[in-house]
């Protein structure tokens, strides 16, 4: 029963990671394509809110849920669908880590130039680019993470 509940709780934080990531994503990504200084703002300030309360627990719950589903279930951590989620893992968080500093930076930068009147800085698009960049390289890693789990195998 331990088993089955730890499962469940690594399926729907995993699906939380996602869901927020993808979600926050496309509204800030959206309010930027439109360019509506009022909406990109608030786009930025919902997108930090949504990584502090639902991305950030569930990045952390992630690997603490996994690793004890692979010693439960006695596996070895060679096994090669094992190892390669744990080195994708790693390199979506690698790619994530930045962003979420990104974030902050974009809102800030919104916020500025709501507060003031004025245009987004050429800081803020240039920011931007590598927030889209380090995002989609995250998730083809979360995907292909999600297959392995799945499938359960490597190859």
């Amino acid at each position: 029963m331990e088993y089955l509940v730890v499962k469940w709780l690594h399926i729907l934080s995993a699906t939380v990671l996602f869901g927020a990531g993808v979600g926050s994503a496309f509204h800030l990504f959206a309010s930027a394509m439109r360019g509506r200084l009022s909406g990109i703002a608030g786009a930025c300030r919902n997108v930090v809110l949504a990584d502090w309360l639902l991305t950030t627990p569930s990045a952390i719950f992630q690997p603490a849920s996994g690793f004890w589903l692979v010693h439960a279930l006695g596996l070895p951590w060679s096994t090669p669908w094992v190892a390669a989620s744990l080195v994708l893992y790693a390199f979506a968080i690698g790619c994530w880590l930045p962003v979420v500093w990104i974030q902050l930076r974009l809102r800030d930068l919104a916020d500025h130039a709501e507060r003031t009147g004025g245009e987004l800085p050429t800081a803020w698009w240039r920011l931007f680019r590598w927030w889209v960049i380090l995002g989609v390289l995250a998730l083809v890693a979360f995907l292909a993470v999600f297959w392995l789990m799945v499938a359960r195998r490597f190859g």
